[in-house]
């Protein structure tokens, strides 16, 4: 349930993420050398990279919760 939480946001985040950085990167061609401000290896690497550390901070709160007892966890809420 929390991975899946996580993949949503990440999710939404990289969606929204890329719509503004191929804006962002039309706004500045001028300043961009040799770099198309809609390169999709870039892109797709960022998102990559975004991806796997959304895995690893929710990684561990996750198999935390699912050690927990049930029982346990809702006497906390």
């Amino acid at each position: 349930m929390m991975l899946r939480e996580a993949g949503t946001l990440l999710g939404i985040g990289v969606a929204i993420g890329i719509v503004l950085a191929v804006a962002g990167g039309k706004a500045a061609y001028s300043l961009l050398y040799g770099l198309k401000p809609w390169d999709p290896v870039t892109l797709l690497a960022a998102a990559a990279g975004l991806a796997v550390v959304t895995a690893a901070a929710s990684l561990l709160p996750a198999r935390r919760a699912a050690k927990m007892e049930p029982m346990a966890a809702l006497r906390d809420e």
